[in-house]
């Protein structure tokens, strides 16, 4: 079975501005990585838009209006281009088709790997969501796409006990609150502390379904495998999931200028071969991903590339 690829030429109008890091460009490099030989046996395949439903089980319905309702229109001034929702979180005109695909890129690739069509799936998309809480923007991300996610495998398809993973640099703080009070939800991050957003402390267990592993500056591979090897890997399986969902940041890659965590493309290839190897045993090999941070751009396409053999490979 093939591993799918999902992704929408809209996630390319999201446009925060020419200055900002999460740029059209990081989805450009990294598509632009998928197109070698190697990557020629992807399932590639178009994003839907999610219905505001599957947004809604994670967002409230004011929340996600308050989002649609802040894009400008395509004919706005220059000088209403660009909404800011927050600090960093700025929207144009393009923005909220892309993050209705983003979302329904993740819906869509769970149904995909229900149904049997594929084994796993990467969702390239932007903007990311791990930051996104349930009322409000943050960190770059409008809508959580792994946890609407993680609530349609549960509501659609009637699974359990459902796990995000979650490698970006970053900690997800929006994950870990929409899944802390629920325990047939698991959270687990490694993350560089400190740094934004300041969350994902050790002590911070949810009710006892959140792991998060906070590593140092310039921690580099070893104590990142470490942390993945003896923390991270037994704790998913003990929870056992029946599905698995990555957050895919690369902005731990040691070129990346936002952070300084020192990781390798090898070091993703690794994570998400373990990963994998894990699904295999416990959840029939069901897996989704979704691209997350990642700033440098040519570190961002290596370790893409590296991620999605490594589910080719799973």
């Amino acid at each position: 079975m093939r591993t799918a690829l999902f992704t929408h030429a809209a996630c390319l109008s999201h446009d925060p501005g020419s200055m900002h890091p999460e740029s059209p460009a990081r989805l450009r490099a990294v598509l632009g990585a998928l197109e070698a030989e190697e990557f020629a046996l992807l399932d590639r395949r178009e994003a839907p838009r999610a219905d505001i439903a599957d947004i809604a089980r994670v967002h409230s319905r004011s929340y996600i209006e308050r989002v649609l309702a802040s894009i400008p229109p395509s004919d706005a001034e220059p000088d209403d281009w660009y909404r800011a929702l927050d600090g960093d979180t700025v929207v144009s005109p393009g923005s909220g088709e892309a993050a209705l695909r983003a979302a329904g890129a993740a819906v869509a690739a769970v149904d995909a790997v229900m149904a049997g069509e594929v084994r796993n799936a990467f969702c390239a998309v932007r903007p990311p969501g791990h930051h996104a809480e349930a009322d409000h923007a943050m960190g770059f991300c409008l809508f959580n796409n792994v946890a609407i996610a993680a609530e349609h495998v549960r509501a659609v398809h009637g699974l359990a006990r459902i796990a995000v993973m979650d490698f970006d640099v970053h900690h997800g703080n929006g994950t870990q609150h929409m899944f802390e009070s629920d325990g047939g939800l698991f959270y687990a991050s490694t993350h560089q502390m400190p740094l934004y957003p300041g969350t994902g402390a050790i002590q911070e267990r949810g009710v006892g379904n959140i792991i998060n592993v906070p590593l140092s500056p310039m921690a580099g591979s070893a104590a990142f495998r470490e942390a993945i090897t003896h923390r991270i890997l037994p704790a998913l399986e003990k929870f056992n999931p029946e599905f698995l969902i990555i957050s895919a940041g690369f902005d731990a890659h040691a070129a990346d200028p936002l952070a300084a965590l020192q990781l390798t493309a090898e070091d993703f290839f690794w994570v998400t071969a373990s990963l994998t190897d894990l699904a295999r045993r416990l959840c029939s090999s069901r897996v989704i991903s979704c691209l997350e941070g990642g700033y440098d751009l040519e570190a961002l396409g290596l370790s893409a590339a590296a991620h999605v053999r490594a589910l080719m490979v799973g």
